[in-house]
């Protein structure tokens, strides 16, 4: 599957931002997708997850109540909905498909290229 991840911008501390990811092949629906993010200087982390069917989503901490995950299997695309934004979620954001929720990069075969986010204070 081929990912392509959309979005991003700059935008003020406390607004918001929707994220796209856009699946190509039919088997999207197949797969976990999460949410990752990458600050300069940083390890890639853990941002959000949600399952095959959307019935369950995961989140970190540092985001939990701020950003929403969800996905339409009919359009083959995972969003990613942040607002409240703080200039500490400034960060490269990228899409990821899998097999099972994990919260570790490893986990997940396939990647988005990955979109800008900036926050500004």
């Amino acid at each position: 599957v081929q990912l392509q991840a959309s979005g991003g911008g700059l935008v003020q501390a406390g607004g918001s931002l929707r994220l796209s990811c856009a699946a190509s092949g039919r088997t999207f629906s197949s797969y976990v997708m999460a949410w990752f993010r990458q600050a300069p200087g940083k390890k890639r982390e853990f941002v959000a997850a949600i399952s095959r069917s959307a019935s369950s989503t995961y989140y970190a901490d540092s985001v939990k109540g701020r950003f929403t995950i969800s996905r339409d299997n009919a359009k083959n695309t995972v969003y990613l909905q942040m607002n409240s934004l703080k200039p500490e979620d400034t960060a490269v954001y990228y899409c990821a498909a899998g097999w099972a929720v994990r919260y570790t990069q490893s986990a997940y075969d396939y990647w988005g290229q990955g979109t800008q986010v900036t926050v500004s204070s």
